[in-house]
Formats: C-alpha cells, structure tokens, sequence
C-alpha cells in the first residue's frame, strides 16, 4: 500500500481523512474557485488565447495534480510567468511568416502543453528534480522581475483600448504606446483605472476577499447597463458552453522541433516556480514534499490538459496563499475548485459575454506587479555583489532581448560564474593565534603568526581537475615567497569534501616535487571519505603513513619533531605545553569523520 501511496499520494490522505477537516477544504475550494475563473480567463488571454481555455486548464490539471501531487496546499493552473512564454514561444511562430499561421496558434498552444508535460513527466520518472537547482536565486529573482514589467506592459493594449502589436521586448511595447497614445479610449481606460484601484485595495486590505471576481462581476453589470460596448469597449463575447470533448493534440516534428526551446523553459521555470510554493506551505504546515513526484504529477495534468485544449499550467503562488488562508488541508480542496469550475463552464459562461477585456488586463496587472522584487538586488548587493551583478544582467537581458533569452543566458552566465568560483576557489594561508592550538588566516587576522619554515595552506573547496592548475601555482608561490627557508608545507584538507582521480595524481606530483626540494609534505584533517581515498590509489604510502594528522597544530608538531631544536623551537613559539601528536595511522578504520 505504501508504495501505491508513494506514485498516488492521494491515497494516502483520503484514507486517513479526518471530518474536522472538511469545513476548511470546502472554504479554501470555492474560494480558489472564484479566484481561478477570472484569473485563469485573464491569463488566458496573456497567452494568446481566447478566455475560455483558462478555465479549461483549471479543471482536469487541477483535479490530476490534486490526485498525484505530494502537496496538499498547491492549486495548480494558468500562472502569468508560463502563460507569458507561451505567448512568447508560440506568438513568435506564428509571426515569422514561416511554416504556421495565426491559425494554429490554439493547436501550437495545445501541443506545447503536451510537451511540457512529457518533458516534466520523463523528468520526475527519472528523478532530474535537482535540475532546477542550476536556475540560481539571482537568475530568478531578475528574470521575474523583468518578466513581470514584459507581462503587465502588455496589457497596455486592453487598458487604454489601443491596437499594439504582439511582443516580448519592453522597448517595442513602450515605443507602440507611445506612438498611439493620441488613439487612446478614454472610457476603457477609466474602466481600466478603476479596475486596478479596486484590486489593489482588496489585495492590500483583504487578500482573502475574491476582489477579482467582485471587479469581474461590477465591470460587466456596467457594460451591459450603459450598453458600453457601443461606446468602443472591447468585450469577451460569446464564450463556449460546456466541457470540452477529448481530444487527440495535434502532432507536428515541425512544430516539436521549433518549439522545444520554450516547452524545456516553461518545464523548468513553471516546476521551479511550483516546486519552491510546494515546499514554502508543506513547511508552514509540518510535511514534506517530494520534488520528483511533483514533477510527475505536473507532467501527468499537463499532459492531459492537452487532451481538453489547455495549456500548459503549474502551481501559482497568489492561488496557493489563498487556498492555505482559507483552511485547505488536503487535495480535496482542489478537486472542489475544478469541480466549480466545470459547473461553470457547463452553465455559466453566457454571464461573461459583457466583461470587458480592461477589467481582464487589470487582473494581470495588479497580479504580476507584486512579482516585481526590489528587496532582493539590494540585499545581494551589500552581501555579494557578483550576485547583484548577475541578477541585474538577467534582468536587463530579459528586457532588452526577451523572455526565452533572458532565463537561458541567466543560466549560462549562472553557470560560468559558479564554474569560475569552482576553478578559483578560496585558499588561505594559516597562521598560530598566540598562545593557543587554533590556525586561522593571516589575512584576516592580524594577530596569527606564520610558523618559522612551516608553510600552511588551507583549501576550501573540493579539488578537482579543472582547479588544478590554481592549486599548483598557490604552491608554487608559497615555495617561492619562502624560498630557501621552507621546511615543511602543511595542507589543511578540513573543508575539502572530495578529490577526483585527476586531482588525485596532481596531488602525488606535488607530493614527489617537494620531497625532491627536501621540503615535507603533510595533509591535516582530512575527512574519512578521503582517507580512504588516498589509501586506496597508493597516496598514502607514498607519503608515508605519519604525514596525516587530525589537526593542523599536530601536524606542525610532527614537523617541529622530526627537525633539530623541535622542542625549544615549538615551546618558544606556541607557549603551550607539549602533548603527543597521534598520526591518522593509529586511528581505527571505522572511524570516518
């Protein structure tokens, strides 16, 4: 059972389903509701897409993820970050004048759903959760915030009631405007205005309060009284009845080869985003989640959200928030919501024939704008500036040269960064504080002394073979500066974590390099993994067996004892007594720390 429970967690819970929890599942369900209907039409229409397919992606996504998925808070839907690069993607195409026409940007849409799906789903089968670990803090932080200004600028066109041309580059949105704001509608601006106002009055005041649909709800009353539409207004129109028959998506090689650049971002951005809301509220409320069952469960909704015209969906964060205010504790919340919607769809779409697409875009809008994050580069840049640096440079990559762009050149820069950290990693050299045991950097502490012909060198990263060329020339120049005096070099290997066999081999040449200059080499602290290491490829017996120590104090002492005047010279120097000096040979194999 328990392994059933593993692939379907919702076994799990409805097995163990207690009565005290079904007020707040209820609640958090019709609440979710209410807010994914005119969420999920609004960014329906960020996508490219008309209304009605955001509710057809909050339902059989919604209710399979609820199913499948290890988090009992998430609501899974349209999200204004995926709905943005579906626009984006697929707008593109479209617009390029090649192999599609604007008449499959729905079947385009359809199938990248169902790409996304088998991307995540292959994904999650085959445990690559951890991928999303290389779409760093930084990166994430400015490509949000610049996808953030790219969606609410492109709702400019529905707040001033103004045609502009699709586009992902916030210096064509603004540059449009600007041209034609002399064309601008003022009734739908009004409309517009107000809209946003409301919205974030609510979302100020009372978050928990379905203010989207109270705004859906007066903007179209307005329209259909004063008869608006007349008057310029755009509208939503006739809005299909009932749920959508399944369906096979359309499949084109064409259309997956030019498409899988975007399917893997919406993957790995719509998971990230997902997956970081999951584990923020399973912490809140004291479970766990499982990264690789999340993707599965993505993969699986998205996948068979392709069959229902929907596109591709994931966990949002406003939705999440509210379904956790409200009292969800389990998926049930959700399947309640997708159950309302249904309801919806079956018998209450005619009432959205007067929404206005102002009222649409300012949802957008006051949603996205809260995702704009001003804290975060100003804490990264009193606390590391690199990282300040990279978040801006996705950030201004994102605006100038578009979304898809943004995240991948983020990545690649993210990547070389951490490469350029891994090949040039941070070393010390150690120094005795007076009258103590305790080594710490000379550099940051005044007070620590050098050890008359002992070199110590503490190496703060794993070593590898890309690295080994930095390492080499950080002994050679502590050869050099004490060129002729030296005597012994010491290499505290406490924060080493591993050695490859690559480096291995450079650390043997270095070994039999300054045997051969008469200089000792001794490593200290090395952890149990890496003893083993050296034991195995030979290292330590060619070292010999008395070169390993537990710490960097035995180590001089070794070295002290086996020069002339070792007593004199380690009392006169550390002012502490004289303690015996165990070697790593005298420590029984079971010992790995």
């Amino acid at each position: 059972m328990d392994r059933v429970t593993k692939w379907v967690p919702s076994l799990g819970w409805l097995r163990d389903y207690k009565k005290s929890d079904l007020p707040g599942d209820i609640t958090a369900g019709v609440t979710v509701a209410v807010m994914l209907i005119p969420q999920g039409m609004a960014y329906a229409m960020l996508a490219g897409l008309k209304p009605i397919h955001g509710l057809y992606a909050s339902v059989v996504p919604l209710a399979l993820y609820a199913l499948l998925g290890t988090s009992r808070q998430l609501a899974v839907g349209p999200v204004a970050m995926v709905s943005l690069l579906v626009a984006s993607g697929v707008g593109t195409l479209v617009s390029s004048g090649g192999a599609f026409q604007p008449s499959d940007y729905l079947a385009l849409s359809v199938m990248l759903a169902g790409m996304v799906g088998v991307i995540q789903l292959v994904m999650g089968l085959v445990r690559l959760g951890f991928l999303v670990n290389f779409l760093s803090h930084p990166v994430i932080s400015g490509f949000t915030s610049a996808a953030a200004l790219i969606i609410g600028l492109s709702q400019l066109k529905h707040l001033l009631g103004v045609n502009l041309k699709r586009s992902s580059h916030i210096h064509n949105i603004l540059g449009q405007a600007f041209q034609r704001l002399h064309e601008l509608h003022y009734l739908t601006f009004g409309i517009a205005l107000v809209a946003v106002i409301l919205l974030m009055l609510f979302k100020r005041w009372k978050p928990s309060f379905p203010g989207a649909l109270l705004v859906v709800m007066l903007g179209t009353l307005v329209v259909w009284m004063f008869g608006l539409q007349g008057q310029g207004v755009k509208i939503v129109k006739s809005v299909p009845a009932g749920f959508p028959t399944p369906t096979l998506p359309v499949v084109s090689w064409t259309a997956i080869k030019a498409l899988w650049p975007t399917a893997i971002t919406i993957s790995l951005v719509g998971f990230m985003e997902s997956i970081s809301v999951a584990k923020a509220f399973a912490s809140r409320n004291r479970y766990k989640v499982d990264a690789n069952q999340e993707l599965v469960a993505l993969g699986v909704a998205n996948v068979a959200g392709a069959f229902f015209q929907a596109y591709p969906v994931t966990g949002g964060f406003s939705r999440t928030a509210i379904n956790a205010q409200a009292g969800a504790k389990t998926g049930l919340s959700s399947l309640i919501s997708a159950a309302l919607i249904a309801l919806t769809l079956m018998f209450l779409t005619p009432l959205f024939y007067f929404l206005p697409k102002a009222i649409l875009g300012a949802i957008v809008i006051v949603a996205v704008f809260g995702l704009i994050d001003l804290k975060t580069p100003i804490h990264l840049w009193k606390v590391k500036k690199a990282d300040a640096l990279l978040l801006l440079f996705t950030f201004l990559v994102t605006l100038s040269l578009g979304i898809e762009e943004g995240i991948v050149l983020g990545v690649v820069v993210s990547l070389g960064v951490f490469i350029y950290r891994s090949t040039n990693p941070h070393t010390a050299e150690l120094g005795r504080l007076p009258g103590t045991q305790l080594f710490r950097n000379v550099e940051n502490f005044s007070e620590a002394t050098r050890e008359e012909g002992i070199a110590i060198l503490r190496i703060d990263a794993s070593f590898y073979f890309a690295n080994i060329p930095f390492f080499r020339d950080q002994f050679a120049r502590l050869c050099a500066e004490r060129e002729g005096e030296l005597k012994a070099l010491i290499v505290d290997a406490s924060s080493i974590n591993d050695i490859d066999s690559s480096a291995e081999e450079a650390l043997r040449e270095i070994a039999e390099e300054l045997q051969e200059m008469g200089i000792q080499f001794r490593i200290a602290g090395a952890k149990g993994p890496l003893r083993k290491l050296f034991e195995h490829s030979g290292f330590r017996e060619l070292v010999g067996a008395d070169s390993f120590s537990l710490t960097v104090h035995d180590a001089v002492s070794q070295v002290r004892a086996t020069t002339k005047g070792s007593s004199s010279s380690a009392n006169d120097h550390t002012n502490t007594p004289s303690v015996e000096t165990p070697s790593y040979s005298a420590i029984p194999e079971m010992e790995v720390l």
